[in-house]
C-alpha cells in the first residue's frame, strides 16, 4: 500500500558548491551530507539515448535529472563515461580527462553537472585508479620504447620465467579468467616481458610504486573536482598496492579465495596512504566532496578501514549485498556493519544491486546460496515480492543507501540473451567471472509498448543490448500513478525517508522482539517490521502504518504481516 504524504520537496538552490555549514555551536563543519544519503547510480550506456545511436550518453542523462529529483534521490553516481575502447565497458580508460564520443563531450558533462546541482542533486562520477586501458598514452609509448623506458616503470613489466621467458612471472590468475599477464613482442619483434593485468588484457595495472602515477591522479581528482564533481566512486580500490616482489599464490581457483583472504593483489595495506593523500584534495574543496570505496574485503572489518577519519567517505557493504533473504543473517550482517563502522565514525553502506551482480529482483527469485551472479529467472513474483521488502529494510536502517537504475521499477535480469550480442569481456574467457554482467545492463524502458521504450527517441529504434518484450509493463509511463507499483512504492518510501529524521541518520537499531523469520526494529519514533518467510506471520501492530511492500491487514491492535513483507510503522 501506499499513502499520501506532504510536500517533502527539496528546494532547487544549488547548495552542492556551499561550503559545508557550519554548526553553530561547535564553529566546526556540520555533519556529512553523505551520512545519510540515498545515491542513485546511473550506468550511462543503459540509461538515456538522445541521438538514437543506441547508446546512452550524457545529454540523455541530462534530460532525465528531474525524473531522479522526483524519485527523490541525494545524488547520482555515474560509471565510467571517460575516453575508452570500451573493452570493459569504460572501465578501460583511455584519457581520464576526456569524455568519449559515444557519450558526448565535456561540455555535455560541465552541463549535466550544473543541472543537477540546480534540481538540488550531487554528481559523484566514477574513478578507475587500478588500471588503465592498453590504449593509454603511458603504455602505448612503454610499448614502442621497449625495455628500459621509463614509462615501464607506471606499470608492472616482468620477465618471464623459464629458459626463454616463456611462462609468466608468477602464477596469479586474472579476475576474468586466464593468467594475470599478458607477454608483449619487443620492437624488433622478438618476445619480450610479460605486463600485470588483474583484469582484461586490455586493461593494465598501474605500478603504485611509481611516483608518477600518484602525482597524475592527485591531477585529475583536482581535474573533475574543478569541474564541479561531489565526489568519486573509486573502482576497485582495494587493488592498487601489490605485496612486495609479487609472490606467487601457490595454486589454482584463485577466484574462490577471493573475499575469504587477503591476497598480494588486493586489500594491501599500502593503499591506505594512497587514500589518506586524496583526502586532503577533497577536504581543500566547499561543499563536503567525497570519495566512495569499491572494496572488496574478507570482513567488514576490514572494509572499514577505507573509510577511517582521514581517509575515504564511504565504502560499499558488499557484505550486505551477498546476504541471503533470511531474518538471523539479515539480522548479524546488519550488526556487524554497524559495528564494524561506529569505531572509525563512518556512515554504513547499504546496497542490494549494482551493475556488476545479477539484479536483487531475480537473485531473490532463486534458491538461496547461489551467489550473486545468477543465470536463472526463478519465480519471478517471489522475486519481485521479496526485492520490495528487502529495499524498505535497507531504506530504514541507519547510514546511506545506493539504488541501481532500474530496481526502482522492479526489472529482473535477463537471463536469455542470446550468446551473440553479450559484450562482457569475462563471457568471453574461461575460468573468469561467470561472464553474464549484461543481463543487469539492459537499458532500461521509459515509455511505450515497443523497444526501445523510450530508451531512444525512435520507437523501434535500436538499443545495444535487446530489451524483453515485457519490459513495456515496467516502464516507468506504465508504473507512474499506479499506487501498487514499485516505482510508486519507491517514490512513497524516499519521501518518507525525507520527511522523518528516524531515517537515514544514526549509527543504531534497537531490536524488538518477533517471530522466528522475522525481524523488528525501532529507531526514534519509527518501528520496521520485516517477515522473510513464506507464511503470514500475525503480531502486535507497532503504531500507524505508514508504508508497506504488500498490503497489509491492520486489526485492532494487531496486523498479518504477510509472506516476504516490510513494514514502516510511526510510534
Amino acid at each position: 500500500m501506499t499513502q499520501n504524504l506532504a510536500d517533502t520537496s527539496r528546494p532547487a538552490a544549488d547548495t552542492a558548491h556551499e561550503a559545508a555549514a557550519l554548526d553553530p555551536v561547535t564553529g566546526s563543519a556540520a555533519r556529512g551530507w553523505w551520512r545519510d544519503a540515498v545515491i542513485y547510480q546511473v550506468y550511462p550506456r543503459s540509461f538515456a539515448d538522445s541521438n538514437g545511436d543506441g547508446m546512452g550518453d550524457l545529454p540523455g542523462i541530462r534530460s532525465r535529472l528531474p525524473y531522479l529529483r522526483d524519485l527523490g534521490v541525494d545524488a547520482v553516481w555515474l560509471s565510467p563515461f571517460y575516453a575508452s575502447p570500451q573493452a570493459d565497458a569504460g572501465y578501460d580508460v583511455a584519457d581520464y580527462r576526456a569524455v568519449d564520443p559515444m557519450f558526448g563531450t565535456l561540455l555535455d558533462a560541465d552541463a549535466l553537472i550544473r543541472d543537477a546541482h540546480q534540481l538540488g542533486l550531487r554528481i559523484i562520477v566514477d574513478l578507475v585508479p587500478n588500471h588503465s586501458s592498453d590504449q593509454h598514452e603511458w603504455f602505448q609509448r612503454a610499448l614502442r620504447e621497449g625495455p628500459g623506458s621509463p614509462l615501464r616503470e607506471r606499470y608492472h613489466f616482468r620477465p618471464g620465467k623459464g629458459e626463454n621467458g616463456e611462462l609468466p612471472p608468477n602464477d596469479w590468475e586474472s579476475i576474468f579468467g586466464g593468467p594475470a599477464w599478458t607477454r608483449t613482442e619487443n620492437p624488433d619483434g622478438t618476445p619480450g616481458d610479460w605486463y600485470l593485468h588483474l583484469f582484461a588484457p586490455e586493461q593494465p595495472d598501474f605500478n603504485w610504486e611509481n611516483p608518477a602515477v600518484a602525482d597524475e591522479f592527485r591531477s585529475i581528482l583536482r581535474f573533475w573536482l574543478d569541474m564541479g564533481v561531489d565526489g568519486f566512486r573509486i573502482d576497485v580500490a582495494h587493488g592498487l598496492v601489490k605485496a612486495p616482489g609479487l609472490p606467487d599464490l601457490g595454486g589454482a581457483d584463485q577466484l574462490k579465495l577471493l573475499g575469504n583472504d587477503v591476497m598480494p593483489f588486493f586489500d594491501q595495506d599500502g593503499v591506505h596512504e594512497i587514500y589518506r593523500s586524496w583526502r586532503k584534495i577533497l577536504d581543500e574543496y566547499p561543499g563536503q566532496r567525497i570519495g566512495v570505496a569499491e572494496a572488496w574485503t574478507p570482513t567488514v572489518q576490514r572494509t572499514a578501514n577505507y573509510v577511517r577519519p582521514d581517509e575515504l567517505h564511504q565504502a560499499f557493504n558488499f557484505q550486505y549485498l551477498g546476504t541471503d533473504w533470511d531474518a538471523a543473517a539479515l539480522r548479524e550482517v546488519i550488526d556487524v556493519s554497524l559495528d564494524s563502522m561506529r569505531p572509525v565514525d563512518a556512515p554504513t553502506t547499504w546496497v542490494l544491486s549494482n551493475h556488476d551482480v545479477t539484479r536483487h529482483a531475480t537473485r531473490f527469485a532463486n534458491e538461496p546460496g547461489l551467489g550473486t551472479q545468477i543465470r536463472t529467472p526463478g519465480d519471478r513474483a517471489l522475486g519481485l515480492r521479496r526485492a520490495r521488502a528487502a529495499t524498505l529494510l535497507m531504506l530504514a536502517l541507519p547510514g546511506s543507501a545506493y539504488v541501481y537504475q532500474g530496481e526502482e521499477l522492479g526489472l529482473p535480469d535477463v537471463t536469455d540473451l542470446p550468446d551473440e550480442v553479450r559484450q562482457d569481456p569475462s563471457f568471453f574467457r574461461q575460468a573468469g567471472q561467470d561472464g553474464y554482467r549484461d543481463g543487469c545492463r539492459v537499458p532500461i524502458p521509459w515509455s511505450g509498448s515497443e523497444a526501445p521504450y523510450g530508451f531512444g527517441p525512435v520507437a523501434g529504434g535500436p538499443s545495444w543490448l535487446p530489451q524483453p518484450a515485457e519490459w513495456a509493463e515496467l516502464s516507468v509511463e506504465a508504473q507512474t500513478g499506479d499506487p501498487s507499483s514499485t516505482l510508486e512504492l519507491y517514490r512513497s518510501a524516499l519521501a518518507v525517508r525525507r520527511a522523518r529524521p528516524d531515517l537515514g541518520a544514526g549509527t543504531e537499531v534497537e531490536w524488538l522482539d518477533s517471530p522466528e523469520g522475522t525481524l523488528a526494529f525501532r529507531r526514534g519514533s519509527f518501528v520496521c517490521t520485516v517477515n522473510t518467510t513464506g507464511e503470514p506471520v500475525r503480531m502486535a501492530a507497532p503504531g500507524r502504518l505508514l508504508l508497506a511492500s504488500t498490503e497489509l491487514v491492520v486489526d485492532g491492535g494487531e496486523t498479518v504481516l504477510a509472506p516476504d513483507t516490510t513494514g514502516w510503522w510511526a510510534v
